[in-house]
């Protein structure tokens, strides 16, 4: 150990030290570096800015005992050296007071050390926008002559995780996350829409190009059309699929369907995988939703970092390598979220949980395209985004929620005016056997669960009965 006050509070040296001070049977340690910084505008000017540091150390003891394996779990702020033993002692201290965790695994020790374990950890600052923020008062000056305001924020973030373990892992993963959402009002506030994306590095972001969309948009809003809830043709564009999908994915783990709870539990039940719907259609396309760490512009987490253990996730399973992952293969459910004891209880394939998700396999048209071959047959709705979005029913995955930010009426391939908002009622699993088409698949951000789950790519997808159940009030 480096004398202190020099290298001892490196994340790495804070990795070794706790599992030096560890007297339990097993011990797991994550140390995370937190670097974010961000930029926030309204009424077409920045109102602040600011960056921030941290750090969250997390301590997994396990302790043997006749009845099985405990599990205590204890995460803090702000630590240094000089706080690491109260750390692990309390860790151990849960592990004892706790009975045998159901989930409890042999903890990973394949012996992977990756070769940057020892490095200092990575970090963002203001200068991740140094084009990106000339490029943000340009639009404000765009927005101003044509008389709009834009409303909004940027943030960027990079946290550097470091996993030691008692069996021999040493493992780091720099993840940078970036996120754009810019609102577009009119100055009387009765018109407003929205656009967001996702980056790594705000490269590959213009504010200029979002500000003209939604222009475009405000545009069309200009005419006003009130509408009944019914169920209606409808265009959703690739954020508002993953609103939708997004959620599905957090449902789809394999013990709860296993055990008839989910919308991937067979009718009538039975064990392991006779009682889901693994090798049941889906999608009526053939769609193949997936996840991969290595995905282009997608990248993630290589391996498991568990906080906690749930039915998606186990502190037992820290570590374990993370692979690319076909959940819906070419409309076929293929896998379900499965932790290594969610496996052996379904005789289901260990399928971690990854963070990202991706929709693919439609056709090549974008989403202009397919408004141009909309509503030549009948009045076919245009959705922006969805929000407040709550689950009704576990069994169907029928979700409520709203529109936002404009819902737009399509008549010969042509937007003619903004409809009033809605209150939906609609499962994705349902949405997906029923859509006629889906589009060119892009990276996209979730306007409902973007700050949970960033990284997506989703096609455009066409619904010819979305459920509209009542009319809503407000932009």
């Amino acid at each position: 150990m480096s004398p202190r006050g020099t290298r001892s509070n490196r994340p790495d040296e804070i990795v070794e030290r706790a599992l030096e001070l560890s007297r339990a049977d097993g011990c797991v340690v994550i140390a995370e570096e937190h670097s974010s910084t961000n930029l926030r505008w309204a009424g077409n000017a920045l109102t602040t800015n600011g960056a921030t540091r941290g750090r969250t150390v997390t301590v997994v003891a396990t302790v043997d005992g006749a009845r099985g394996t405990a599990s205590g779990v204890v995460s803090r702020s702000a630590v240094t050296a000089q706080d690491l033993e109260p750390l692990v002692r309390a860790a151990e201290a849960a592990a004892r007071d706790a009975g045998p965790a159901e989930d409890a695994q042999a903890l990973v020790a394949d012996g992977r050390t990756t070769a940057d374990f020892t490095d200092p950890p990575a970090g963002t600052s203001p200068d991740v926008f140094a084009a990106f923020a000339p490029a943000l008062g340009e639009s404000f000056r765009q927005a101003r002559a044509g008389g709009r305001e834009l409303y909004g924020f940027a943030q960027h973030s990079v946290v550097s995780s470091y996993l030691g373990s008692s069996t021999g892992l040493r493992l780091r993963h720099d993840q940078p996350t970036g996120t754009l959402e810019l609102n577009a009002k009119s100055p009387d506030r009765t018109r407003s829409s929205w656009a967001g994306r996702a980056t790594r590095d705000f490269t590959d972001v213009d504010p200029r190009a979002l500000d003209a969309e939604l222009a475009r948009r405000l545009g069309w809003a200009e005419r006003r059309i009130e509408l009944p809830a019914g169920r209606y043709d409808t265009l959703l564009p690739p954020s508002a699929v993953a609103d939708l999908l997004v959620y599905q994915q957090w449902s789809a783990t394999a013990r709860d369907a296993a055990e008839g709870r989910t919308v991937f539990s067979k009718a009538g039940g039975g064990a392991g995988t006779a009682g889901t719907r693994i090798g049941e259609r889906v999608a009526g396309l053939p769609l193949t939703l997936r996840s991969d760490p290595t995905a282009a512009g997608l990248e993630c987490a290589p391996f498991v970092l568990a906080h906690t253990s749930g039915e998606d996730a186990s502190v037992f399973d820290n570590g374990l390598p993370l692979a690319a992952t076909d959940w819906v293969r070419e409309g076929v459910l293929n896998r379900l979220v499965a932790t290594r004891h969610g496996a052996a209880l379904t005789g289901l394939p260990v399928a971690p949980a990854v963070d990202n998700l991706l929709l693919e396999g439609g056709g090549p048209r974008d989403l202009d395209a397919m408004v141009a071959a909309a509503g030549h047959d009948g009045p076919a709705l245009l959705l922006t985004s969805l929000w407040y979005i709550r689950e009704v029913d576990p069994a169907t995955l029928l979700l409520t929620g709203l529109t936002r930010d404009g819902v737009y009426l399509v008549r010969d391939g042509e937007v003619v005016g903004e409809v009033n908002n809605f209150r939906f009622n609609e499962s994705p699993v349902d949405l997906l056997g029923r859509a006629t088409e889906a589009g060119r698949t892009e990276r996209t951000l979730s306007r409902e669960w973007g700050d949970y789950f960033p990284r997506t790519a989703m096609p455009p997808l066409r619904v010819p009965d979305f459920h509209m159940s009542s009319v809503s009030p407000g932009v």
